[in-house]
């Protein structure tokens, strides 16, 4: 509070006021090193140089923000929810930094008003926003420190635009939007259970891995097949958002592939079909020849179609809420 009130009177001496207003309206908290700030508004698209020429954009302000956010939500999550298990609590603090989410706060907070980018980069680039708000959080918390970024995520975001009883009860199906996006751009994935075990208390234990077009991808443990399977998917799917050379290996696996396979068309041809205990069972469709060549589109293309059925879902939901 004191130091708010101490930014507040030097503001009063700045000739340049407004981006310190600015940021302050969103954030609860005055600036103190304003340039970080409008970094984490320059998207890679319109970067610039500074006078050492360094490149400078968003990109490694967004890394950081990413990992502090992943760390102050699972601090609000562990406190808000006492006596839930790990499980629970790992797929709440996903539900909320998932990017639909945060594309949702930012354009709340009007981020996506102010993110600089080229016209040609926001037609396909459907998580700038989210990307932007990981930024800001960055530069939050290089300017302030976590207990700023845990105020604002909790009186900001949390207090006035998530419900964390409804999200934590929402249930994502990870595994059916990654069969989706799979089916959507012709790669096969394969679900398969690892081993059985017990924990100390005797309970079953499951593993399941997953890999794409052969190439190991995400891992899930949980106390059913299912559970272990919504695990993986959900890491895989992480994988694809975040992981470039995992994107890489994919395209060179499947290429190789469709290479030494004669697509075939047919209107009953195969699209999903289940693992059944340490049986590999692969997911596939029609095979094509089309490459993408363009990495940041095709996980975008993943992001969208591994959470469009909840943004439509929140759409409903709310419409009934406001008709009752």
């Amino acid at each position: 509070m004191f130091g708010n009130i101490t930014d507040k009177i030097r503001l009063l001496f700045r000739k340049d006021k407004e981006p310190y207003l600015c940021f302050y309206r969103m954030t609860g908290f005055y600036p103190r090193n304003i340039d970080i700030y409008k970094q984490a508004l320059l998207h890679k698209s319109s970067s610039i140089k500074n006078e050492k020429g360094r490149v400078l954009n968003n990109e490694r302000l967004e890394f950081l923000g990413d990992a502090i956010l992943d760390a102050v939500v699972a601090d609000i999550v562990y406190k808000k929810f006492e006596g839930k298990r790990e499980g629970f609590l790992t797929n709440t603090r996903s539900k909320i930094v998932q990017r639909e989410t945060l594309n949702h706060v930012a354009v709340q907070i009007g981020l996506d008003k102010l993110v600089k980018f080229t016209t040609r980069q926001s037609s396909h680039n459907s998580y700038m926003c989210g990307n932007a708000f990981e930024a800001l959080i960055g530069a939050l918390y290089l300017d302030r420190g976590y207990r700023a970024c845990k105020k604002f995520m909790e009186e900001r975001i949390i207090n006035q635009y998530l419900n964390l009883d409804k999200i934590s009860r929402k249930e994502v199906n990870f595994k059916s939007k990654l069969i989706e996006w799979s089916q959507k751009n012709k790669f096969e994935v394969t679900f398969k259970l690892v081993n059985q075990s017990v924990d100390e208390e005797q309970n079953p234990v499951f593993n399941t891995q997953i890999l794409v077009e052969g190439i190991p991808a995400g891992n899930g443990k949980g106390y059913s097949k299912k559970e272990s399977q919504q695990e993986a998917a959900h890491e895989t799917l992480q994988k694809i958002k975040n992981d470039p050379q995992f994107i890489d290996a994919i395209f060179a696996s499947k290429a190789e592939r469709e290479k030494d396979t004669e697509p075939v068309y047919t209107e009953d041809s195969p699209s999903v079909m289940e693992t059944n205990e340490d049986q590999t069972i692969d997911v596939r469709e029609e095979l094509i020849t089309e490459r993408y060549d363009d990495t940041e589109r095709i996980i975008a293309e993943a992001e969208e179609a591994a959470f469009k059925e909840e943004i439509q879902e929140k759409t409903s939901a709310d419409s009934e809420e406001e008709r009752i």
